[in-house]
């Protein structure tokens, strides 16, 4: 079965809920060749691993805390607060709490390797 992504106007609700393992999986809102958002649950305890994506990203908290491993340092995000990595930065992501968050891909141009 294909995802659901927005359309361009839609309205989508990202309010807040219990979590549960069981019940709440990560779901992609919207992507195109260019942007991709996705409301990521991430269950207390849960880990994902260090990996990379070409295209900067943003993690916006809307609940729940985790930290963030960026290579030798790990930050702390919680409800209402927002990061930034540039593109290719290594990172994982450790659910400190059953967390929610709002992460956003900005995908580099096709031809940003050409020159």
């Amino acid at each position: 079965m294909a995802l659901h992504h927005a359309t361009s106007g839609e309205v989508i609700d990202l309010s807040l809920r219990p979590i549960s393992a069981e019940t709440e999986h990560s779901t992609a809102i919207v992507k195109t060749d260019q942007f991709e958002a996705i409301r990521l649950v991430i269950p207390r305890g849960t880990d994902m691993p260090q990996h990379q994506v070409p295209g900067s990203i943003t993690l916006h908290c809307l609940e729940g805390r985790v930290q963030l491993g960026l290579g030798e340092t790990v930050a702390e995000l919680g409800a209402h607060q927002w990061v930034y990595l540039e593109g290719g930065a290594a990172h994982s992501v450790k659910g400190v709490e059953d967390s929610v968050l709002l992460l956003t891909i900005l995908f580099p141009p096709a031809d940003a390797s050409i020159g």
